[in-house]
């Protein structure tokens, strides 16, 4: 009589989906993995699983947060952070998260209050300087900036968009040397990179250094070569050192590539 009574408890548990409910932190350990995929839409549909279980959950708050902005749902992003902070105002996840979302929104200084708040509580996160510094060089803070990288980098020496993005403010400084300095880091770390060639070669036209960047110029064209600015910038160093028919036949692929002033060029410099 007891094994028929166990018998039918066990099938009233299995018909009610509580013998294998998940728990809000397993959804949310799914929610984690689907983001390393970079399925977002799956990892919001598991975070909402793991908040409809545990409405306190913080930290599923904000990787859905994290997440819509993924998918360029700032305002949504921004929305989870709040709830995520309002339940753990320590969560130095959330303030970060919110912050790139305001920055995405052009909300710069709204998100230098929230980067200053998440290096509060986690100095340790050089990804929060990064992102930080990255803002104020949007308010043409670029010292702060510089300050915010180099922390950055400190933090995690391995970094290489810090070290693209210290390049592009000192450039703003016209500290062109320096800025070769962190461009030849960048490219140590991802030589793959056709951009980090073309400013790198920027700076050495800046310094008159012609021939430097156009060996620079001609390593973005082998990694990318539909890449207009490449050609153009290159034609420039090759018209300064006399080389005119090189110089022309670039501004030729550049123009026939849509960039815009290079036929403006050609009728000024070709004929």
């Amino acid at each position: 009589m007891m094994k028929k009574i166990f018998y039918i408890l066990c099938l009233m548990l299995l018909s009610s989906g509580f013998a294998y409910g998940e728990t809000a932190e397993e959804y949310f350990n799914r929610g984690a993995s689907r983001i390393q995929l970079q399925d977002y839409r799956g990892a919001i549909e598991n975070y909402n699983q793991a908040i409809q279980i545990n409405p306190s959950y913080a930290e599923a708050y904000s990787n859905r947060g994290f997440s819509k902005a993924k998918l360029q749902d700032y305002r949504g992003s921004i929305e989870d952070c709040n709830q995520a902070i309002q339940i753990n105002p320590r969560d130095a996840n959330a303030y970060s998260n919110r912050g790139a979302s305001k920055a995405k929104l052009q909300d710069y200084r709204g998100a230098i209050e929230d980067y200053n708040q998440s290096i509060k509580i986690n100095p340790r996160d050089a990804v929060a300087y990064h992102n930080r510094g990255f803002s104020k060089s949007k308010l043409q803070d670029h010292r702060g900036a510089i300050a915010d990288y180099s922390q950055a980098i400190k933090i995690n020496p391995s970094y290489k968009e810090i070290y693209y993005n210290r390049a592009l403010a000192k450039t703003e400084l016209q500290d062109y040397r320096g800025a070769i300095v962190d461009y030849n880091q960048a490219i140590k770390i991802n030589p793959g990179d056709a951009v980090t060639y073309h400013n790198r070669a920027l700076a050495k036209a800046e310094l008159q250094d012609y021939r430097g960047a156009i060996a620079d110029y001609d390593q973005a064209i082998k990694i990318d070569p539909s890449y207009a600015h490449a050609y153009f910038g290159r034609s420039g160093c090759r018209l300064l050192l006399k080389q005119k028919t090189e110089g022309c036949l670039d501004l030729s692929k550049a123009g026939e590539l849509g960039y815009p002033k290079a036929y403006e060029m050609i009728q000024k410099y070709c004929r």
